[in-house]
């Protein structure tokens, strides 16, 4: 490290997690690169919508000096919640916004854009795929790219998600399937186009469980709702059902057998959907998971703990990022400075994941029980 310019630091990864611990290092006046494989920020879209919990999120975001900007961006409104009966779509239960700092809503690809905007230009070297990482014996790290050329960093940060490049270089775990397969599907211009949908879903959110199926239908910004059947079944499961994921037809047929016996309002998100139908299996890391510390690279967000889509996988990277730059701003060295995030960041994740398991199982029963 020259302590002229101060240490070089790399994440990997230009996701809520790593964007945000570059930003606070940033607004402390430290010097940081981001590199992401993904050729540009709109190279794909950035998925559905998020709350952000006051004391995770929010508070990562404050750190930032983003929360404003923020707040003004996000739909408190978007917090309802409507549980209906799977059979006749009958409400069964109903939660309203919760209030002055509650857990506002935002699209992923609006919180995203909002860390990019904040960052000084040419913070993110867009296309610079990271393919591995070596620790070295004065404490740096190696970092390999896919065009075959390496740097070395005082620190390498791995933001890059579930399948990340960087976890290897501390742990041999894996992300195992959960059991759970999300099909997400789209509506546009729900208020004028789907209005007995848009009436339906509410301001937020709404749930319908049935056994070892769940339906869930979330507002976003500019009239789209994104529609997820949640299926408790083998990864493979379209291929136990002869059905071919490339023939929307074909998934929408099979979709709406699974669904027999439901409300046809219910149906008829199936049926009447704009966008494609999308295969997302869900996978998580073991619980728990941990590493001995190895000086000159950490993680944070999905690449350290990996969980279910239970509201706390956004909030918890965004939090690990601002820790984490907390932490190198506060503590005398890099390795300091990474002990202490790690030594907060564990155990936090081991609870949270424990929890968003629990919530899986709770979304998606195996019987309706």
């Amino acid at each position: 490290m020259n302590p002229a310019r101060g240490p070089r630091i790399a994440i990997v990864g230009a996701g809520l997690g790593g964007l945000t611990c570059a930003r606070v290092l940033q607004r402390h006046g430290r010097s940081v690169t981001v590199f992401e494989r993904e050729a540009s920020a709109d190279a794909r879209p950035q998925g559905g919508t998020l709350d952000l919990h006051a004391d995770t999120g929010q508070a990562a975001l404050r750190a930032a000096g983003l929360l404003d900007r923020f707040q003004a961006l996000s739909r408190p409104e978007g917090e309802e919640w409507r549980v209906l009966d799977f059979a006749d779509a009958a409400l069964l239960a109903h939660q309203g916004p919760s209030g002055a700092g509650g857990r506002p809503e935002i699209d992923r690809g609006q919180l995203r854009g909002l860390l990019l905007d904040s960052l000084t230009e040419g913070t993110v070297r867009w296309g610079r795929a990271v393919t591995a990482v070596t620790p070295l014996a004065d404490g740096t790290c190696r970092m390999l790219f896919g065009d075959d050329t390496a740097a070395d960093f005082d620190l390498v940060v791995g933001a890059d998600g579930a399948w990340s490049r960087v976890r290897p270089a501390l742990s041999d775990a894996a992300p195992r399937y959960t059991g759970v397969t999300f099909v997400e599907t789209g509506f546009d211009h729900c208020d004028t186009r789907h209005p007995d949908l848009a009436r339906l879903v509410g301001n937020g959110s709404m749930l319908v469980k049935g056994a070892g199926r769940s339906l869930v239908a979330q507002r976003n910004s500019n009239g789209r709702i994104r529609a997820y059947i949640a299926l408790r079944a083998p990864q493979d499961w379209h291929v136990a059902a002869g059905v071919d994921l490339g023939d929307q037809r074909a998934v929408r047929t099979h979709l709406l057998r699974m669904l027999d016996g439901w409300d046809e309002s219910l149906r008829s998100i199936v049926r009447n959907s704009d966008s494609t139908f999308i295969n997302r299996s869900l996978f998580v890391l073991p619980v728990p998971h941990t590493w001995e510390h190895v000086p000159g690279v950490t993680l944070l967000g999905d690449a350290a703990h990996l969980m279910p889509p239970a509201g706390l996988g956004a909030n918890l990277a965004m939090l690990d990022g601002s820790d984490l730059a907390h932490a190198l701003v506060a503590e005398s060295s890099v390795d300091d400075a990474v002990r202490a995030y790690e030594s907060a960041m564990l155990p936090r994740s081991i609870e949270a994941a424990t929890g968003s398991a629990q919530g899986l199982d709770r979304l998606v029963p195996a019987t309706t029980a």
